[in-house]
């Protein structure tokens, strides 16, 4: 039965009736009551199951009698960083600190800690000696192993043995908190639990362990940035829940941090179940004073209809997290979701998307993988579509169009990523025009990333000519709808493959499309993708052959420059990096130039690479002055 919110202190608990709680758990995040929040989910998983859960959110990490505000629970405390890994949380690709914490009473920076999984591990360490720990997120999910670590420009051990918890129950962990929670409630010791699928463990020896593939150790891939890549593509290609092998990673003669499989995905009614627990749908009323939780307003009227993505893109970290195995949840859940949408006193008739990681994948992408699980060494839709592909949009169609109708509901959109590649390969276009002719108002964000294909390779994004045959299709479909909508392209500067020269075609696309990103992605080296390990190896890990990798802040801030090159604040480096590309003949009056000749009082001209004036107008002097700064 539910009884509003879960316990967030002491007394939440004791007006339960609640003596002593079965889990403490300690979060980074302020409490949300929303599927869309991992802590969330897995309290209600827990409660359902008969489990006493008290909230204890954002702890002074300072204090260590903050971590003593339930006592010491029955069974354990769980602990995440929150919905995004605490650094990212906290830092731009620049390393300067963010202003606003969108998952903090009134965006307030600074209520966690870096690392704040690790801190909040030792927090509790400190006082509970004995009393197991389980680390879950994505925080932990990506850090299970070690890894590449952006902030400290090193590599970390697994997050287990720095945070000093006991296990990690990785990916979306609902089968695994429940089956560690009933071991436990069992009696069963947190030290012997080394067998559950979706977790990591630590062991002195492999005597409990089977059939495990043996990694290179901690000091080998600290030696060796080959074994490194050659390590991180081992886990890449055991991400599988139906292939994927155990995984023993060596730390000295006597530790091991062991990866048990993924866990098995949920099926649809398993799905259902865990969107029908009895969410509040809202943050927990205490944060009204200070002004909310900014993060609730992007998803508050959004509907998640699926999990995993088969898409494959090198720099997204889903495919350790969720998994590159669709999973779905019914027409009748979502509707229901919906109908519940239309309650809350705010709405505006308007469901702000249906999606998830993609939100044109609604099933597996092929058969095949329903037996044997995904392939290890092929992507489903990269270079080229798998000749096993099936791609069909008939049951997202016709979801959407159940979706329109229900009473109250004005629109629908749709703002989750939608694979193009994918699309494009449905020979049936009725996707597209139910696209076009309901769910954008006037502009759809999509993600081509970039324009050069040798950095769309590394990227593991199709090539751009398949970009442009959907902006044709998008293009004609909108004309025949009679339509006036268009294209807004998301663009990454930075990313391993590419140099200033794939850089420059960049910013030459964006002259020809007539359009300047007000933002644009610097690439982020974020723990557990495909990107970052070439980023910090300088080695494609799926090749082991070399990767160009702007490292350097100087030449990331002047490929980023490049795609923003009509902003007057960027002119010196737009120049600069016209300049390094060899491209100086963009600099000047023609058309097709970037940017002009810097003009100066008395009438002349001047490019500050050369020093060398001229008079506007005589192009072919202009033309001369680019030679000699090329030779």
């Amino acid at each position: 039965m539910n009884q509003g919110f879960l316990p967030l202190c002491k007394k939440d608990m004791q007006e339960r009736g609640w003596e002593q709680v079965d889990f403490v758990y300690v979060i980074g995040d302020a409490y949300v009551d929303h599927p869309s929040f991992g802590h969330a989910v897995i309290s209600r998983v827990l409660e359902s199951y008969g489990f006493r859960v008290g909230i204890l959110s954002q702890p002074d990490w300072k204090k260590k009698e903050s971590i003593t505000e339930y006592g010491e629970p029955r069974l354990g405390f769980l602990v995440s960083a929150g919905n995004m890994d605490s650094m990212v949380n906290h830092y731009s690709v620049s390393k300067k600190r963010r202003r606003q914490d969108s998952y903090t009473p009134g965006g307030v920076m600074g209520k966690r800690p870096d690392y704040a999984a690790v801190v909040y591990g030792n927090l509790i360490r400190q006082t509970y000696k004995h009393t197991p720990v389980i680390l879950g997120g994505i925080e932990a999910s990506l850090r299970r192993l070690a890894h590449y670590d952006y902030w400290a420009d090193k590599i970390k051990r697994s997050i287990l043995l720095d945070s000093g918890a006991d296990i990690i129950s990785y990916g979306m962990g609902e089968h695994s908190i429940v089956e560690i929670a009933q071991a436990l409630d069992a009696g069963i010791a947190v030290d012997d639990l080394t067998y559950l699928d979706g977790t990591v463990v630590k062991v002195k020896n492999l005597d409990s362990v089977y059939d495990a593939v043996i990694l290179p150790s901690f000091n080998e891939l600290l030696d060796s940035r080959e074994i490194y890549a050659k390590s991180f593509y081992t886990q890449y290609q055991n991400t599988d829940p139906f292939s994927g092998k155990r995984l023993a990673e060596p730390y000295g003669e006597h530790l091991y941090v062991v990866q048990n499989p993924p866990s098995k995905p949920l099926d649809q009614t398993q799905m259902d179940d865990v969107y029908k627990l009895p969410y509040m749908r809202t943050y927990h009323p205490s944060y009204e004073k200070a002004g909310g939780i900014p993060a609730i307003e992007e998803i508050k009227f959004s509907l998640t209809s699926s999990r995993g993505c088969f898409g494959g893109c090198n720099f997204c970290a889903l495919t350790f997290h969720q998994g590159r195995r669709i999973q779905a949840r019914s027409h009748e859940s979502l509707l229901d979701e919906a109908n519940l949408l239309t309650e809350e006193p705010d709405f505006k008739g308007y469901i702000h998307d249906v999606g998830g990681p993609t939100a044109n994948f609604r099933h597996p992408s092929c058969k095949k993988q329903l037996k044997y699980g995904l392939c290890k060494d092929k992507q489903c839709l990269f270079p080229v579509p798998c000749n096993n592909l099936e791609a069909d949009h008939k049951d997202y169609v016709e979801l959407l169009k159940k979706l329109r109708n229900v009473p109250k509901v004005k629109k629908v959109f749709i703002r989750s990523g939608i694979r193009f590649d994918y699309l494009l390969e449905d020979k049936d276009k009725a996707f597209l025009r139910e696209l076009c002719n309901y769910h954008v108002s006037g502009q759809l964000k999509v993600a081509p990333e970039h324009v050069a294909d040798e950095v769309l390779e590394k990227m593991g994004k199709p090539s751009h000519g398949v970009y442009e045959k959907f902006t044709r299709a998008f293009t004609d479909m909108n004309r025949n709808l009679g339509k006036q909508q268009y294209l807004v392209p998301y663009l990454m500067s930075s990313h391993p493959g590419s140099d200033m020269k794939a850089a420059v075609k960049l910013a030459e696309y964006c002259r020809d499309l007539g359009y300047m990103p007000e933002q644009v992605q610097d690439f982020y080296p974020t723990p557990s993708t495909i990107s970052t390990c070439m980023y910090y190896t300088g080695l494609d890990p799926r090749t082991m052959k070399q990767v160009y990798v702007p490292r350097n802040p100087h030449e990331k801030a002047l490929q980023r420059a490049l795609i923003q090159y009509r902003n007057p604040e960027n002119y010196d480096r737009v120049v600069e990096a016209l300049s390094k590309a060899g491209r100086m003949d963009l600099v000047g009056f023609g058309e097709k130039c970037l940017v002009r000749p810097r003009k100066f009082s008395d009438g002349k001209s001047k490019t500050k690479e050369t020093g060398k004036t001229k008079k506007p107008g005589k192009k072919k002097a202009i033309r001369n002055v680019h030679k000699k700064r090329v030779v």
